[in-house]
């Protein structure tokens, strides 16, 4: 198959291309803001642009998307919406444009999130995750030409709460992450929504 991972230069994204292209069986073509195919899901004509340059693809996999911590009673606009364009209308325009470029059977998978947090500053992350989680199941039965939708909701990553200081061994380990998306890339189902490291 013929993969874009969309974010590859991420924890996630590097790991997931890097365990496509074991094996040899997976052509994938790496896109991020700065890599070698450009991209900002902010942007949707850059997501045209890269549809145009990657030209046919089998599979398409975004786990890129932007935010941070930002309580919603002592942070600016700016700082408490970020992620709405990239994260989250970034994938919904991913989505409408995959619908049109993937091939027959296709297989695109996005990447939303735990939406239930105990700590504050993350309000707007479980507003973006918990609807991408709920725009998955409805737009997999809008996909033409048997196009599969599906989503992964990582939650915390070992690896990326260890850089942030914080204990990893509260996260689920990048390797089990990765296995999520090449479950659903290379398997059959369609408007689902997986939550590796979920008890």
């Amino acid at each position: 198959m013929k993969i874009v991972v969309i974010g590859a230069t991420g924890t996630i994204g590097s790991a997931l291309a890097d365990t496509l292209e074991t094996g040899g069986s997976h052509e994938v073509v790496r896109a991020s803001r700065r890599g070698p195919v450009v991209v900002d899901l902010a942007e949707p004509t850059s997501i045209d642009a890269m549809f145009e340059a990657v030209g046919a693809v089998d599979a398409v996999v975004a786990v890129a998307g932007s935010g941070q911590i930002a309580r919603i009673d002592a942070s600016s606009d700016a700082d408490y919406f970020r992620g709405l364009e990239g994260k989250m209308l970034g994938q919904v325009h991913l989505t409408r444009r995959a619908a049109h470029h993937l091939a027959d059977g296709g297989s695109l998978t996005l990447t939303n999130g735990i939406s239930a947090f105990s700590e504050p500053g993350l309000s707007f992350a479980a507003l973006v995750n918990g609807g991408l989680a709920h725009f998955v199941p409805a737009a997999a039965a809008e996909m033409p030409r048997g196009i599969r939708l599906n989503s992964v909701s990582p939650g915390w990553v070992a690896q990326t709460l260890e850089k942030m200081g914080r204990d990893g061994s509260q996260g689920t380990p990048v390797a089990e992450v990765v296995r999520a998306y090449v479950e659903l890339i290379e398997g059959t189902g369609r408007g689902l929504v997986v939550s590796p490291g979920a008890e």
